[in-house]
């Protein structure tokens, strides 16, 4: 269109000052935020940050209030969003509570392909069987594949989300959370599992969510920090995660250590106070 400026084909996100406001209230920006083919990102911040609002709008789900958002190359308002979903693998806990819970575990990953949930008369192909049974694979849940939804533990049932996110074989994944709720043993499998999706040249570009940068796996790229929905800093992770930025956005003094490409944070003790011996 004449006089309007044309999303960027090479860019899978795209926000100009994206800004979310509900009730009056800013929840989110604005933000200015790229995102590239083969980049994997994570997005960090506290409780009420505004990650979930603008992961929300990265999935093409809702609208930002101002600013020009653009996700795959198609411009929100001019672009049927409808149709852009299907290119998108998200895996979040808004859509966890919505599964059935007798729901088989292999129906519910390869029901992926018609966007429902529930499998009720859709018909199949056999390349549809096999590519979620690769999807299980990958995510080392085939075993779980015979299994109903509500039997399966809570690590289990992300890495089964997972799979059904990649289905579709999507240009983008979004992941809100996945690591939320696990035990120290499901974070620890969740974590490897997603650093060897991270380190696959085939994979779509990532996008995930997190409070705890314990939770960031080997191989993301990128970062941004957020609070109260403001940028912090964002770019390339190392630039990123650091103790000075960390203490900005959780409003503490934080320590930060980095072990075998993965990060770790604690509160620092503060001057005159000492360990109790128990």
């Amino acid at each position: 269109m004449d006089g309007v400026a044309q999303p960027d084909p090479d860019l899978l996100i795209e926000f100009d000052d994206v800004l979310v406001r509900r009730g009056g209230n800013v929840l989110v920006g604005p933000v200015t935020w790229k995102v590239e083919l083969d980049e994997r990102w994570v997005v960090l911040g506290p409780n009420g940050a505004g990650k979930t609002s603008l992961l929300r709008i990265a999935a093409a789900e809702t609208f930002p209030t101002s600013g020009t958002a653009s996700v795959l190359a198609e411009r929100f308002g001019h672009t049927d969003l409808s149709e852009l979903r299907p290119r998108i693998g998200m895996s979040s806990s808004a859509l966890a509570n919505r599964v059935p819970y007798d729901e088989k575990v292999s129906d519910l990953v390869v029901s992926a392909g018609y966007g429902v949930l529930g499998r009720w008369r859709e018909q199949y192909d056999a390349i549809d069987t096999e590519r979620a049974t690769e999807m299980l694979e990958s995510l080392g849940a085939e075993h779980l594949a015979g299994r109903t939804y509500g039997t399966l533990s809570e690590g289990e049932r992300k890495r089964v989300l997972i799979a059904r996110a990649l289905m579709t074989d999507p240009e983008l994944l979004l992941l809100d959370e996945p690591a939320a709720g696990l035990d120290l043993g499901g974070r620890e499998e969740l974590v490897a599992r997603l650093a060897t999706l991270a380190a696959d040249p085939d994979a779509p570009a990532t996008v995930l969510i997190t409070h705890h940068v314990e939770e960031i796996p080997p191989g993301f790229t990128h970062a941004m920090l957020l609070k109260e929905g403001q940028v912090v800093s964002q770019g390339l992770i190392d630039d990123v995660i650091t103790a000075e930025n960390l203490s900005t956005a959780f409003s503490q003094s934080i320590t930060l250590d980095r072990v075998d490409g993965r990060y770790f944070a604690r509160r620092t003790r503060e001057p005159g106070r000492h360990r109790v011996q128990v």
